[in-house]
């Protein structure tokens, strides 16, 4: 499709330790398109910030390497850029929000310096008072007060609200075509995750931007994303609009983790929790991973791994419910009619 800014196919980051080989992102496959915003989704340890880290080349190598697949930007693989060429894109075209801002910060710096750097660095021919000005128009767009005089500060004398708004403005200071989040609201209190929340809203409207969310935060999800990729293991389960993720989840995991959102309009004694913990995952493992945790697991579950099943409409789930009464499309690729998985979920 034209309007698809971001496709991966078959990606996977995998890591090289002494305790063997780890596939941390196993066959990723989604897009993002122009003016979308995309949530990916899933616990701690399920591959998501890999997968950004993957996009953006900064997978620590060694022990990391990205051994296959394809990442397309604008039509362009990026895994065949060299180290000179993804400098150009990162920042200028591919922005990103790390997790912790104050790791990602240089605190021996003033934030005003950092920002006119993160302009310089994609527009040398800009004069430094023109990027001044541009920097403090960047803070006063994501909502910090004393903009100028925040300017000449250092990260330490700003709270965890003000340095995640300082990542936001810096990142979108050249305007970048495609915005990955990191968990963007991790340790910040509930405000100013609201406001921190409300200021990326404002500029994926004004500035079109598409945005790659990552979190396991579904309230965050629910608030900002027009579909969601759900992930476990490694690997995606679950793809679907944030409509049909949350109204009508297609794999087992996804239910679960919908279920152990606390809901204000019960009165629940006890939260609901998935059964187990996340398997460690090694190369060569074999069957479904969430099959140990799942209360539908059968003996098919523990012999293969799933493929990614196509439902009706656009949406993927990878699970072994769902081959009842299938068929292929014209690729090839498993479809089963929604009705047919509802009988069994």
């Amino acid at each position: 499709m034209s309007d698809v800014i971001l496709q991966m196919k078959e990606l996977s980051t995998h890591f090289f330790t002494d305790d063997g080989e780890i596939p941390a992102v196993d066959r990723v496959s989604f897009t993002v398109h122009k003016g979308e915003v995309v949530g990916v989704v899933g616990e701690s340890g399920c591959g998501k910030s890999v997968t950004s880290l993957s996009i953006m080349q900064l997978v620590p190598s060694p022990p990391g390497k990205i051994v296959h697949g394809n990442i397309y930007f604008k039509g362009k693989d990026l895994l065949k850029y060299s180290e000179k060429q993804m400098r150009t894109v990162r920042g200028k075209d591919i922005a990103m929000i790390f997790q912790e801002p104050m790791t990602s910060l240089n605190p021996l710096f003033t934030i005003g310096n950092q920002m006119v750097e993160a302009i310089w660095m994609h527009e040398r021919k800009k004069k430094r008072q023109q990027a001044r000005r541009e920097a403090v128009e960047m803070l006063e767009l994501v909502g910090l007060p004393r903009a100028a005089d925040l300017f000449n500060a250092y990260p330490h004398q700003l709270s965890g609200g003000m340095r995640q708004r300082v990542m936001i403005a810096m990142a979108m200071s050249s305007q970048p075509d495609l915005l990955i989040a990191d968990e963007p609201t991790t340790a910040l209190d509930v405000t100013i995750q609201a406001q921190v929340l409300q200021i990326m809203e404002k500029l994926h409207i004004e500035k079109n931007t598409s945005i790659l969310l990552i979190t396991h935060d579904l309230g965050v999800v629910a608030q900002l994303c027009d579909r969601v990729v759900v992930m476990y293991a490694g690997q995606v389960v679950e793809q679907g609009t944030i409509r049909e993720i949350l109204k009508d989840p297609q794999h087992p995991y996804t239910r679960g983790l919908i279920r152990s959102f606390p809901k204000l309009t019960e009165n629940e004694q006890k939260l609901y929790s998935i059964p187990g913990t996340v398997p460690k995952i090694t190369a060569g493992i074999v069957g479904c991973r969430f099959a140990p945790r799942c209360e539908f697991a059968f003996e098919r579950c523990l012999q293969a791994d799933p493929p990614l099943f196509t439902l009706e409409g656009r949406r993927l789930s990878r699970c072994f419910l769902h081959d009842v009464e299938r068929g292929e499309d014209g690729d090839g690729q498993a479809t089963v009619r929604s009705s047919s998985v509802k009988k069994i979920l």
